[in-house]
């Protein structure tokens, strides 16, 4: 019974640092600040390893802070850079459509503060392709000079994705 307890015990104690917490994520150096990221200890990537990621973002966020969807994509960025792949090697596009379109939009177009515009354009620094369902902006009476910048209007989500996928794009279910 006491080589049971004591074997449980180090376990226990080998396992904390990957039981860090909150404490255990910090800022990337891709888009600083946004997509903090928890290090794995052992998981270097090969430099030559390449990335071609889609995100869809249907979900608006709450209408005073940024939306978590977006965010995810900073943290793909951060992360993956992070652990060894050149930043040249990660190509994102986020699709959004639905709810979410309002997110994309201008201070004045919103009607209000929009709390994503620092990280669309940090995204948008960082290279990533961010597209507005052509569909949703048309039933929104949403045009180009509505969108913060570097932000495009497709056709239709459907299409953005379908055109992604010929590209080489995977599809990211977070």
């Amino acid at each position: 019974m006491i080589r049971f307890k004591t074997c449980v015990a180090v376990i226990f104690v080998l396992a904390m640092p990957a039981l860090a917490g909150p404490d255990a994520f910090k800022p990337g150096a891709v888009v600083p600040d946004y997509g903090s990221y928890a290090p794995v200890p052992g998981t270097k990537l090969p430099a030559e390893t390449r990335f071609k990621v889609a995100f869809d973002v249907a979900e608006a966020g709450p209408e005073d802070d940024i939306n978590r969807k977006l965010v995810s994509a900073a943290r793909f960025l951060n992360m993956h850079e992070a652990a060894g792949v050149p930043v040249e090697n990660i190509s994102l596009a986020v699709v959004v459509h639905g709810g979410a379109w309002k997110d994309l939009l201008t201070n004045k177009a919103r009607g209000s503060t929009n709390p994503n515009a620092t990280l669309i354009a940090e995204l948008v620094a960082a290279g990533t392709r961010i597209e507005l369902c052509g569909q949703t902006a048309a039933m929104r009476d949403v045009v180009k000079e509505d969108l913060l910048p570097g932000v495009t209007i497709g056709l239709s989500a459907m299409t953005a994705h379908a055109l992604l996928q010929q590209e080489g794009y995977t599809l990211n279910p977070f």
